[in-house]
C-alpha cells in the first residue's frame, strides 16, 4: 500500500470523472455552512474508489455531486465528455437515469414487489418491452447469486440478500458509474463481506466504475483507491495494490 499526498498524486490515465475547483455550501437559517471547498481530482474509468472521512467531512455531499443528485455552487464536474454542472434539472434527471446506478445503506426496496419486480423498476423508464425487462432483471439477479429468490418479497429476504437485490437493481440498466452510500452500514460482518465481494467482482469482471462512501476501514480495503476528506477538503490519498 502506498500513500500519496493529494498534491503529488500520480496523473490519472483514462479519466471518467473530473472535478475541477468544486465547492458546495448549504444555508442553515441565516447562516451559510461550507461543506466542500475547491476540490480538484479525477476518477479513473473502471476504478473502485472509496471516500472516507469523519462525520461532516462532506463525503456524502461529494457522492451526491458526482451522481448528479445535487449541483455545486462553484466549479465543474465532467463525466466522460458531459459537463453535468451545465445541465438543466430535467436533463440532469435524464442523465442520471441513463448513467448512474445507486446503492443505498437501507436498500430502498418496494416492500410489495418481488425481488425481480424491484430490479425491473429502473427499466420501466426505458423503451424495453415487458419480456426484455424481465429477462434483464433475472440476469442481474443471477449475477448477484439470487436466481432462486426472484419471486421473494423483501420481507422474505435477509439484509444481505436485500442489498444484493439493490445491487442488481443498480446494474440492470448497465450504468456508467455505480455510487454506493454506506452499502454495508446495516449489515452483519459476513453479509457485508459478501456484498463487498460482489461489488469487487462488478468492478473487476464487468469493468464498472464504483464510487463508495464508507466509514468502515474493512469496506474501504476492497477499493483500489481511498480518498480521505477532512472539513470539506482532500487530506490524503491511499493507493491500494489489491491481488
Amino acid at each position: 500500500m502506498t500513500v500519496h499526498r493529494v498534491s503529488d498524486a500520480p496523473v490519472m490515465e483514462d479519466v471518467l470523472i473530473a472535478l475541477n475547483d468544486v465547492s458546495k455550501s448549504y444555508r442553515r437559517d441565516e447562516q451559510i455552512v461550507p461543506v466542500l471547498s475547491k476540490l480538484t481530482f479525477d476518477i479513473r474509468r473502471k476504478e473502485f474508489l472509496a471516500l472516507m472521512g469523519p462525520s461532516g467531512s462532506g463525503k456524502s455531499t461529494l457522492l451526491n455531486l458526482v451522481a448528479g443528485i445535487d449541483t455545486p455552487d462553484h466549479g465543474s464536474i465532467k463525466v466522460g465528455d458531459e459537463d453535468i454542472t451545465r445541465l438543466s434539472e430535467a436533463d440532469l434527471a435524464d442523465w442520471r437515469a441513463a448513467n448512474v446506478g445507486f446503492i443505498f445503506q437501507f436498500y430502498n426496496l418496494m416492500p410489495v414487489l418481488t425481488a425481480v419486480e424491484n430490479v425491473e423498476l429502473p427499466l420501466t423508464l426505458t423503451g424495453l418491452g415487458r419480456r426484455d425487462r424481465r429477462d434483464r432483471a433475472q440476469l442481474a439477479l443471477s449475477l448477484v447469486g439470487l436466481s432462486d429468490r426472484v419471486k421473494h418479497l423483501p420481507s422474505e429476504l435477509s439484509g444481505g440478500q436485500q442489498q444484493r437485490v439493490a445491487i442488481a437493481r443498480a446494474i440492470v440498466t448497465d450504468p456508467t458509474v455505480l455510487v454506493a452510500d454506506e452499502p454495508t452500514g446495516d449489515l452483519d460482518r459476513q453479509s457485508a463481506e459478501d456484498v463487498l465481494e460482489i461489488m469487487q467482482r462488478m468492478n473487476r469482471e464487468m469493468g464498472k466504475t464504483i464510487v463508495m462512501v464508507t466509514h468502515d476501514g474493512r469496506a474501504a480495503a476492497h477499493a483500489k483507491r481511498i480518498l480521505h476528506l477532512e472539513k470539506g477538503e482532500l487530506s490524503h490519498v491511499v493507493e491500494q495494490h489489491l491481488e
